[in-house]
């Protein structure tokens, strides 16, 4: 799918088979530790801490690239709703310093609390989360990370929709 060996992901490197989706200046990408299933990133190609640091072509085509692979999502994962959220700054919650918005489908009733979504995005890539979420990856009932191989599967599942 994607014309890259690999992206940069503030200080990761995104390696390209876990990128889904592609266009002139956004990529999509499965999420690592994902907080429910379907919970996939969008980022800009230009790497950028803060979004009011991306020019508008950026905010744009990060943009529309995220109505596109949400809708996907939603279809792909029987989602009736979708959380579409910008974490713009470490007090945001952003851990990663790139601009990236995350998409995560929805169910009714996938969160006690419908906001409770919030609190575990701002903790979800770290590695001592103490409860499991239905169809989450988790081993003694403590979520890790996805594998290489779990998360290629997923990309290369959702990059058949944009071909």
């Amino acid at each position: 799918m994607a014309a890259e060996a690999s992206y940069r992901f503030g200080e990761h490197i995104i390696k390209s088979s876990v990128v889904f989706f592609r266009s002139k200046l956004s990529y999509g990408f499965v999420n690592r530790k994902p907080v429910v299933p379907g919970h996939v990133l969008v980022a800009p190609l230009r790497t950028v801490q803060r979004f009011g640091e991306l020019t508008e072509d950026e905010v744009a085509d990060l943009f529309v690239s995220t109505q596109k692979i949400s809708g996907v999502v939603e279809q792909e994962f029987k989602a009736s709703s979708l959380t579409v959220a910008v974490q713009d700054g470490p007090d945001a919650g952003q851990t990663v310093p790139h601009v990236h918005v995350h998409i995560l489908p929805r169910r009714k009733g996938d969160f006690h609390d419908n906001d409770d979504v919030y609190k575990v995005l701002e903790k979800h890539d770290q590695d001592d989360l103490p409860e499991s979420r239905n169809g989450m990856t988790s081993v003694d009932g403590v979520e890790r990370f996805r594998s290489e191989d779990e998360m290629s599967q997923e990309a290369e599942k959702l990059a058949q929709f944009f071909k």
